[in-house]
């Protein structure tokens, strides 16, 4: 018994950590060994440097945004005690979006992405599933648009948002429309093809126990088809989170939109001598947002699903 939760614990805690060691190890060394046009390759010591820098400018700008928005109420009440039918406004702090203020932006975009990409590739992958005619008429779109790049979508995402999308209020900015449409527009097809596979894969006992019980069709989805296709319709759910992230990422760096992708293009334009490890503190960062958007799919996959064993790969 002691020995199993020994080799339990090394496999889940030691090995892992001497893999990061041994990673931490080999990219300080390559660092030091890499000159660039603006010095030395930053190694793991100047990254974590940058992320306290980071933190401290993100702390710095919240009290710029308190103290502004207390004399606007200050303004305000004077406003307000000289003419008691003074329409008083709070407007909103524009100062410089954060590096964490990004990284919110960047969850939201790809949240919201996701969940429009889902609404209409999970019911989709479902009728292509039950239905082989409709598999057959839909398959050859699915097959040509699914490669199809990021930076192709976005011109045209951008072009077809400023023709429709006409407000003197917006509800929301163009930016965030244009980064939403284009994260669903790339992460639909795996959401449909596995969802697809899936619900044509069930087994003929199952339905056969439908046509016993002389199940409606939306009885038959409910009961049957769902639950046995929750484990493909989540393998999709999964890779198409991952792209999502990538393909949002690509977007924010091309359109400039908030996010990011775009601290790490307006890092790569200053090009001062943090600008580096900036960019790297990015990038750490985007991965591991990325493995934890997975993770927390997979999570969502063991509730979900009968089948409790989920791969965690």
């Amino acid at each position: 018994m002691l020995k199993s939760l020994i080799k339990s614990a090394c496999k889940v805690l030691v090995l892992p950590f001497l893999g990061i060691m041994l990673f931490l190890l080999l990219w300080n060394i390559a660092a030091k060994n890499i000159q660039t046009s603006l010095g030395e390759f930053p190694g793991p010591s100047a990254v974590y440097e940058q992320f306290e820098t980071l933190y401290d400018e993100h702390i710095v700008e919240r009290e710029k945004a308190e103290k502004f928005y207390q004399r606007q109420e200050v303004r305000n009440a004077k406003r307000l005690a000289q003419d008691p039918t003074y329409d008083a406004k709070i407007r909103d702090y524009t100062g410089k979006a954060t590096f964490f203020d990004q990284i919110l932006t960047s969850l939201i975009t790809v949240t919201c992405g996701f969940l429009l990409a889902a609404i209409i590739a999970i019911p989709l992958g479902i009728a292509m599933g039950l239905s082989k005619n409709l598999n057959s008429a839909i398959n050859p779109i699915i097959q040509i648009f699914k490669p199809v790049s990021p930076l192709a979508w976005l011109p045209l995402v951008t072009i077809v948002v400023s023709a429709l999308y006409v407000s003197d209020d917006p509800l929301v900015s163009k930016s965030f429309i244009n980064s939403l449409l284009t994260v669903t527009l790339c992460s639909l097809w795996p959401m449909v093809i596995n969802t697809s596979i899936g619900v044509s894969s069930l087994e003929q006992d199952l339905k056969n126990v439908s046509r016993v019980l002389r199940l409606p069709v939306h009885k038959h989805i409910q009961k049957i088809v769902l639950p046995a296709s929750v484990p493909m319709i989540f393998t999709g759910m999964r890779l198409s989170f991952g792209v999502a992230w990538m393909v949002l990422i690509a977007a924010e760096m091309l359109a400039q939109n908030p996010g990011l992708g775009k601290f790490v293009w307006d890092e790569f334009q200053n090009g001062s001598s943090d600008s580096l490890a900036r960019i790297m503190a990015a990038v750490l960062v985007i991965g591991f947002i990325g493995f934890l958007l997975d993770r927390g799919m997979l999570q969502l996959q063991r509730i979900a699903s009968w089948d409790k064993s989920a791969t965690t790969v």
